[in-house]
């Protein structure tokens, strides 16, 4: 691994009249495709760091940890939160790394800031826990913070009890730690598989489930398009439906129109969701036939065909 050198970074996009962020901060997100990755911030090189912190405990203090880490001495960090998505936590877990914290209200927000201490603590343990690791239950390599990341999703389950065996190219939206790209690279008439997340620890932890010659990896935004692919035989998906923990219905329609540009006439679309979302309208207007193959436990199965 080879350590970067920059001095002012940005963690995901802080709300701009809370967290004054320099034009010229790094993005080190793993959320955002391109950015550069916090982990490999040369130690005690960073001036500041503003971080819009996760909500999720684990992956939080991993984050807070780095950025200690990376921070020189004397540095500047601002991390801030809504208040009942972990904010209201990071004055707690800041100091116990040993930091005079300096908090505001704002916003239903919480906004820490601290100038890095000589010495911090508890880092290493923050570090191990919230890093890469491999879990028993699933008996595959993962990270808080990626979806799902220590269980079974059920809604995928469902699908990989309803799914037949694949044949052809095809695409993985929203790949994950690779689940259901095993269960579709089990079938040898399956010639190319394209994983695509937008988390780049999802797509890391893929590329270490999915040892497979057939499987390509790429860490990029569906929605944008300019994906590249065309004329597949098939895609398989799990989408998302919540952005910055708001439910968004137009992630999952966005994933559905993507896969039918993707796809070759007479293509297939393999689709879980939960019951409650409306994706029957846009799968019907993007698609030739839709047929609901298998609903159980609040959650559906679509195949729709080009």
């Amino acid at each position: 691994m080879s350590l970067m050198s920059f001095s002012e970074a940005v963690y995901g996009a802080p709300p701009l009249e809370l967290a004054a962020v320099p034009d010229s901060a790094t993005q080190v997100s793993p959320l955002i495709p391109g950015a550069a990755r916090l982990e490999d911030a040369a130690p005690e090189s960073l001036e500041r760091i503003d971080i819009l912190a996760p909500a999720g405990t684990i992956e939080r203090r991993y984050v807070l940890a780095h950025a200690l880490r990376a921070l020189r001495p004397g540095g500047r960090l601002t991390a801030l939160a809504p208040k009942d998505r972990g904010g209201s936590r990071l004055a707690k877990e800041l100091a116990g790394f040993g930091c005079a914290v300096h908090e505001d209200a704002r916003r239903h927000h919480r906004i820490c800031v601290v100038s890095r201490p000589e010495a911090v603590t508890g880092i290493a343990d923050a570090l191990h826990e919230g890093g890469p690791r491999h879990i028993d239950n699933l008996a595959l390599c993962t990270q808080a913070g990626i979806f799902s990341y220590d269980r079974l999703d059920p809604g995928t389950g469902l699908l990989l009890a309803s799914l037949p065996p694949l044949a052809g190219s095809g695409a993985d939206f929203g790949c994950g730690l690779g689940i259901l790209a095993r269960a579709v690279l089990a079938s040898p008439k399956v010639t190319a598989l394209t994983l695509i997340d937008i988390d780049r620890r999802a797509v890391e932890m893929a590329k270490r489930n999915v040892g497979d010659p057939r499987a390509t990896l790429r860490w990029a935004d569906i929605r944008t398009g300019d994906l590249g692919l065309a004329r597949l035989d098939f895609v398989v998906m799990n989408p998302p439906f919540h952005d910055g923990g708001a439910e968004d219905q137009a992630l999952g329609q966005a994933f559905i129109t993507r896969a039918a540009e993707a796809l070759r006439p007479g293509g297939s679309l393999w689709l879980t969701a939960n019951t409650h979302l409306p994706y029957e309208a846009p799968l019907n207007a993007a698609f030739k036939s839709v047929a609901l193959r298998a609903s159980a436990g609040g959650y559906k199965i679509y195949e729709a065909r080009r």
